[in-house]
């Protein structure tokens, strides 16, 4: 895996000629960052070597490199997720690719169900822990060195510093946050009542099928993290009704320019 890794970010280096700090993961309906990106690059993943490809809707499923303000970025539009049928190795492999690559800061973005009974649908959501709750485990198996140790500590996974600035910039935009604990479950069923509760009752404030692999992965290597979520649908009792994934893809996206505005701002300001 360790000579996989390191052969696409071989690849990718050669192509775009640059080492760029920050790294970014847009999930579903959350693209529209790219607008604001002076792309120099665009490369598909089916065309970077061991890569996997995005098989949802709402997943773009290519790599930019390009400039936010004065900062060089690496924008993923699009991710993995472990209900797709890939493995967890592979889930995070983009992640470790970035970290070959030169980013040290990793900014991760998602669509959640909302489990906080005082929060509401298209509140935007800073994370600052998570619960894993998925089956298998991303540093599961022989550990490689060179990617980090074989116990990652995971009591401050979430920066705060940066967490702080971004509470800060939305203050000053006059948009209001969240600030809880995601739980990531496998998917891609979304959850049953009795799940939205047991989910609260363990200390959750949103749900959803990613991030927590990546994140995992992210500080295994060493990088600074930030994470930031769109509640979508709400698991609160009294509250749950039917839903779809392209209504979750629907409500990400009109809260997406706010959402956008804060990591832009953020990104500019490191």
């Amino acid at each position: 895996m360790l000579e996989k890794i390191k052969a696409t970010a071989h690849f990718i280096q050669k192509r775009i000629n640059a080492r760029p700090e920050t790294g970014i993961i847009l999930g579903t309906g959350l693209g529209g960052l790219v607008n604001d990106l002076e792309i120099i690059d665009s490369i598909p993943y089916s065309e970077i070597p061991h890569f996997p490809v995005s098989t949802v809707d709402g997943h773009a499923g290519r790599l930019i490199y390009g400039k936010l303000g004065s900062k060089e970025v690496m924008a993923m539009q699009g991710r993995f997720h472990y209900y797709e049928g890939y493995s967890m190795q592979e889930v995070v492999f983009p992640v470790r690719v970035m970290k070959y690559t030169g980013v040290s800061r990793l900014f991760v973005s998602n669509a959640s169900g909302g489990l906080n009974p005082d929060w509401h649908v298209g509140d935007i959501v800073l994370i600052n822990d998570h619960i894993n709750f998925f089956p298998e485990h991303p540093l599961r198996g022989k550990n490689e060195k060179e990617l980090g140790p074989r116990f990652p500590d995971m009591s401050r996974i979430y920066d705060e510093r940066l967490r702080n600035k971004a509470k800060l910039i939305a203050l000053e935009h006059n948009i209001q946050v969240k600030e809880g604990v995601y739980v990531g479950v496998q998917g891609p069923t979304f959850e049953t009542p009795a799940e939205y509760k047991m989910f609260r009752i363990l200390g959750a404030d949103i749900v959803g099928m990613s991030t927590v692999p990546e994140v995992i992965a992210a500080q295994h290597a060493g990088m600074k993290v930030f994470g930031i979520s769109i509640i979508t649908d709400s698991g609160v009792p009294g509250e749950i009704v039917e839903i779809s994934h392209e209504e979750v893809q629907q409500v990400a996206m009109k809260a997406e320019p706010k959402m956008t505005l804060i990591l832009k701002k953020l990104i500019e300001s490191i």
